[in-house]
């Protein structure tokens, strides 16, 4: 279900030409596992330069979509178009489109990790190289900027097994952005980063999507990004909500998604759900303008 309410619109980097075509178009789109059905009849379309959040308990979904959009997981109905390809699985995701980029959840390497920072990064630059020494010198000035655009010029040089959640993800975000992915598709990448980190890794996905690029985030935790972002989908009990977040984050619009009481309440600057599965892990929503 699509929330009808008029739409504040995309941020400002995400208006431009109407003709302009989306990087992600998604139609009559199901996925069921046997008898159980995560999501049908979805419809999305992202425009470059735009942000959506997807939010949803454990379970719902969330996740299956990111691999279905990467051509890792077959839809049990209706089509995805990336970057105006048609995604179909094994052959026309992430490997056959350089142009999509993908950040996974912030899961700490192990310390015995043989790889340098930088050689992380590398991967995302030219990955059938890991493990030899890079000789391209358009390749080291392209991994030294992506180094410094992420601000991990102090620890490149350090076993990444070493390294905080925090520096790793950036490096993770380098990777992620080592082609320019006019599509984003980032699967918790929040997850175990103190405040500071997890701030530092929103703004670097912000200033990218700000270059034209959509982005799709799934998190468990609207905070840092809400205000960033220009539409949440939110997917729960197999069904779906798609609008701004003033517009799906509310307590008439959960109660109904859920089927059962659910209530949003507003605790200083944050929003608090209260009811739903995982509200207590998942679903502390801060909403500035709202409160104010």
């Amino acid at each position: 279900m699509t929330i009808d309410a008029a739409p504040e619109g995309p941020s400002a980097a995400s208006q431009g030409s109407p003709a302009t075509p989306p990087v992600l178009q998604i139609s009559g789109a199901a996925l069921r596992r046997g008898d159980r059905t995560l999501w049908e009849g979805l419809d999305l379309t992202v425009a470059p330069g735009e942000l959506i959040a997807v939010l949803g308990p454990s379970g719902s979904g969330k996740t299956t979509l990111l691999r279905a959009i990467l051509g890792l997981e077959p839809l049990s109905a209706g089509t995805i178009t990336a970057l105006g390809e048609p995604v179909r699985p094994g052959g026309h995701g992430r490997k056959g489109n350089r142009h999509i980029g993908y950040l996974p959840q912030a899961r700490p390497l192990p310390r015995d990790t043989a790889m340098r920072g930088r050689d992380l990064v590398a991967l995302g630059v030219d990955g059938h190289r890991f493990g030899l020494p890079i000789t391209r010198r358009a390749d080291r000035e392209r991994i030294d900027a992506l180094i410094d655009a992420v601000g991990a010029r102090s620890f490149a040089n350090e076993p990444v097994g070493v390294l905080s959640g925090g520096e790793q993800q950036r490096l993770r975000v380098g990777q992620a952005l080592a082609d320019d992915p006019r599509l984003l598709l980032c699967d918790e990448p929040l997850t175990s980063l103190d405040l500071a980190n997890q701030q530092a890794v929103v703004r670097l996905i912000d200033q990218h999507r700000r270059t034209g690029a959509g982005v799709l985030l799934v998190t468990h935790d609207i905070n840092p990004v809400l205000d960033k972002v220009d539409r949440i989908l939110y997917i729960a009990n197999g069904r779906f909500m798609l609008g701004t977040p003033k517009d799906v984050l509310t307590s008439p619009v959960l109660t109904d998604l859920y089927g059962a009481p659910v209530f949003v309440l507003r605790a200083g600057d944050r929003l608090v759900v209260v009811g739903a599965p995982d509200a207590e892990a998942s679903h502390h929503h801060h909403d500035n303008e709202e409160h104010a």
